[in-house]
């Protein structure tokens, strides 16, 4: 291959898109939003630039995201929004990149075909398929070619994604719909049937960040919501505890620790064996939820630890899963045998 070729791997996030490229680490990372017009359906704006104007848009215009639970819900609009990123990053040279994509790992044939023919269209010479666990093992730095069982639990957006993997191979995963925005909309629901109040998403993660903890014996400390009465109608702020919140959040922490666990039950005792010594690894920035890795520990009796840059791990390894392409078994990366 040319030197001159380029080769990215692409984190096509519910949440944020990363996107990194072979000896210039991550390259792009901007939210997974695409604002358009309304009457034209023409794309105004993709990343940043959209994400600011989310709820803040008049009839005219519409802030979405074209992706929901970690596949595509809205093709046209992702299909732009890859192609605004790809031009962003890899410019208007005449040289196509080769595009690694990670998917969920309970991604579908059809919602596979979907991201494939999206890349292409949007500028990708060939596009490969690698699964969220796989590549947030190889962001990690875990050495998945060993007969040696490790764990992963990706954390994204939309989705949690559990894996034991060894000799280069998945033994055992399942992929859930409980990801960073459950918690967002769960802290939604409380501050609306608890004060009468509705806040915004952003708002919610807001929340989130400053004081939620599914830590089972974290200090208490309160964050300040600002949204509109439903009473009233009329503007109004509070605070919501800790403390408050963690009920709520530990609901959908142990849906997470839950599917760990019947990862586990299915796995070879020797694996779980390698899994007590080496640990979990969470990786995706839904992990960063505080006390999330201490909950997990506790309830899977082994150590789990955060990966170094939890959130851009899957972009790494998608991005160096290029190294992989005659390793990795089970077509953890599957070469796009889709018309181009």
């Amino acid at each position: 291959m040319a030197e001159s070729a380029i080769d990215i791997g692409i984190d096509l996030g519910t949440s944020t898109v990363i996107i990194y490229q072979k000896g210039k680490g991550i390259i792009l990372k901007e939210p997974s939003v695409v604002a358009a017009d309304t009457r034209t359906g023409a794309v105004i704006s993709a990343g940043d630039e959209a994400f600011q104007m989310l709820g803040r848009t008049p009839d005219r215009i519409r802030a979405i995201r074209p992706l929901a639970d970690g596949v595509i819900s809205d093709y046209e609009l992702c299909e732009k929004m890859i192609q605004l990123f790809l031009k962003k990053t890899c410019g208007k040279g005449l040289l196509k990149p080769r595009v690694a994509l990670c998917v969920p790992s309970g991604i579908t044939d059809v919602e596979s075909r979907a991201v494939v023919e999206a890349a292409v269209s949007a500028g990708a010479r060939k596009v490969y398929l690698i699964e969220e666990p796989v590549a947030a093992a190889i962001g990690a730095n875990i050495d998945i070619e060993k007969p040696q069982g490790n764990m992963i639990v990706d954390i994204g957006g939309g989705t949690a994604d559990i894996a034991v993997l060894s000799l280069s191979g998945i033994v055992q995963k399942v992929s859930l719909k409980t990801g960073g925005k459950k918690f967002d909309e769960a802290i939604v629901r409380y501050i609306r049937d608890t004060y009468g109040v509705l806040i915004g998403e952003k708002m919610a993660e807001k929340i989130k960040i400053e004081v939620g903890s599914v830590a089972p014996d974290a200090e208490d400390k309160a964050a300040v919501y600002k949204g509109r009465n439903l009473r009233t109608g009329l503007p109004c702020k509070g605070e919501v505890s800790r403390l408050e919140l963690r009920e709520c959040l530990t609901e959908l922490a142990e849906q997470i620790i839950g599917g760990a666990q019947s990862v586990m039950e299915k796995t070879p005792p020797e694996l779980v064996g390698d899994i007590l010594m080496s640990g979990v690894v969470l990786t995706g920035g839904g992990s960063k939820l505080h006390g999330l890795d201490e909950l997990m520990a506790l309830r899977l009796e082994t150590q789990a630890r955060l990966a170094p840059e939890p959130e851009e791990c899957v972009a790494i390894g998608t991005g160096r899963s290029f190294e992989y392409l005659g390793k990795l078994s089970d077509g953890f990366i599957t070469s796009a045998t889709y018309r181009h």
